[in-house]
């Protein structure tokens, strides 16, 4: 894949817009997973970004998390963030990064509902990775995963989806 340079700044731009929004936790009291921006920066990213550029941003994102930055929620890092119990949910990301510029890349304008629609499958790409890696790592049933760790945040995604989909209706046609 050749990137040129205005894809590149793009790619990092959105990787560091994932990390700032997982500075801003809420954390839950009843779950290891905390309320984060991180899903309105993924959102952003596979669709204005495209599936291959939006899903790139989001492992650039991972691998900065790997190599000890503090970019995962509450300005954590390493490996062990990822295989522990919200790991699966950053792993989704890049997964919901890539599905959502699947389905608007080519796409220059689209109604503010079919990218709010497109945004909520992301978002429950993100939701099923991340509940079954909580399921197997907390040693939950599936409906206790879903319970602490999808439950609690399908207001505040859909919040941000709605949020992503009047951008994204307003950023996207200047982006082709």
């Amino acid at each position: 894949m050749k990137i040129d340079v205005k894809s590149m700044i793009l790619v990092a731009l959105f990787a560091a817009l994932t990390a700032v929004g997982a500075l801003m936790v809420i954390p839950l009291p009843f779950s290891p997973v905390p309320i984060t921006l991180q899903v309105l920066f993924v959102l952003l990213s596979g669709a204005l970004l495209g599936s291959r550029l939006g899903a790139l941003s989001q492992i650039i994102y991972v691998l900065l998390g790997c190599l000890g930055l503090p970019v995962f929620a509450g300005g954590t890092s390493g490996f062990g963030v990822l295989i522990g119990p919200t790991g699966g949910y950053i792993f989704g990301f890049i997964l919901a990064a890539y599905v959502i510029g699947k389905m608007t890349e080519d796409k220059p304008k689209l109604h503010y509902l079919r990218i709010f629609l497109v945004l909520i499958i992301g978002v429950l790409f993100i939701y099923l990775i991340g509940a079954l890696q909580l399921m197997v790592v907390a040693k939950l049933s599936f409906s206790k995963a879903l319970l602490v760790g999808v439950l609690p945040f399908i207001g505040v995604d859909l919040v941000k989806a709605a949020l992503a989909s009047f951008l994204i209706q307003r950023v996207k046609p200047l982006c082709s």
